[in-house]
């Protein structure tokens, strides 16, 4: 079952009940790990009425588990960042053309045409290794901008400051998307005063650097790179859709991505908005693997269906996913 179209297509409440109550049910029958946790949780698609009520997996899944919805041909491997000898989350993708449909129409939502800017990629860490999911979409996204500008920056700080230079100096829109680390790199031997460039943290030091709280974070960037906000993406491994923030630390999700928090206490048991608690993603792009997840991170959902990440659970690994550790 592949239903991207119907999935991309959504526009309201009624609409992602519906596909989500579908794609639990064929998840619950096809999904063999997802089918074990349900099983023992003694939950049904015929007791689920409320697209609320479906079971969330622990994420851990991923780490020890084939975690797939499908017996096709596994296109492509997506893995986790870890330290050595650690065990890595694997995210087997059967259908690419879901993933890239997921991002590309997520980007478009928030920001527009890829065309109308310069990609510029400051993500060293994720550049070292094998199967970054991140990598595989910001190199679409430099693809498909078009410009002969866009590219990726491994360690060479001085041609990515000259180029963030003239291309605002031009009135060129430019997004640099990079690793926390990487960006604090940046501004600690060249400060910027950037008036056509978007600021886009991927998030984590990855054992580079002191952990920083967001508020901290942004404001040190914000003056380094002379701009008003900066931006946000939250997405990983175990995810094909990403969430962005245009700069009050709140992500909002695509219409076919949906967050709630659950108890820290008790697993099983979902906050009302705007409680800080874990986060359960229900990403509909995991059509393939499992929708529901849910992940270590910390966070608070709002009313309107944004949420803010506040850190992760004290057990769990430091890996690359967007977040701040208190």
């Amino acid at each position: 079952m592949t239903l991207p179209q119907d999935i991309f297509a959504i526009t309201s409440e009624s609409e992602f009940k519906k596909t989500a109550l579908e794609v639990f049910k064929f998840q619950f029958e096809h999904n063999p790990v997802y089918r074990s946790f349900c099983d023992l949780l003694y939950k049904h698609p015929s007791d689920i009425k409320e697209w609320q009520e479906i079971p969330f997996m622990p994420i851990q899944f991923f780490k020890s588990h084939q975690v797939l919805s499908s017996k096709a041909p596994v296109q492509a491997c997506f893995s986790s960042s870890g330290t050595t000898g650690s065990v890595t989350s694997k995210h087997q993708v059967i259908d690419i053309s879901i993933y890239q449909a997921s991002f590309r129409k997520a980007f478009r939502h928030f920001y527009g045409d890829i065309e109308d800017y310069v990609v510029l990629a400051l993500l060293p860490s994720y550049l070292e290794r094998e199967g970054s999911s991140l990598i595989y979409m910001v190199n679409d996204m430099i693809a498909k901008s078009r410009h002969p500008k866009s590219g990726f920056y491994l360690n060479d700080m001085n041609a990515l400051k000259d180029q963030l230079i003239t291309l605002d100096e031009q009135g060129q829109s430019v997004i640099l998307i990079g690793v926390s680390f990487a960006l604090l790199d940046l501004i600690e031997h060249h400060q910027f005063d950037l008036r056509h460039t978007i600021i886009m943290e991927t998030g984590g030091m990855k054992g580079r650097r002191k952990e920083l709280v967001r508020e901290e974070l942004h404001a040190i960037l914000k003056t380094g790179f002379g701009v008003s906000e900066i931006h946000s993406e939250y997405g990983m491994t175990e995810l094909l859709s990403q969430a962005y923030s245009h700069g009050n630390g709140r992500f909002q999700c695509p219409n076919w991505m949906r967050v709630l928090t659950r108890d820290p206490e008790d697993a099983l048991t979902l906050l009302k908005s705007e409680k800080s608690g874990g986060l359960n993603i229900v990403d509909l792009a995991n059509i393939n693997s499992c929708s529901f997840i849910a992940t270590q991170d910390l966070g608070r959902v709002y009313r309107d269906g944004s949420f803010e990440v506040i850190g992760r659970f004290d057990a769990s690994d430091i890996r690359g996913c967007n977040l701040m550790v208190l």
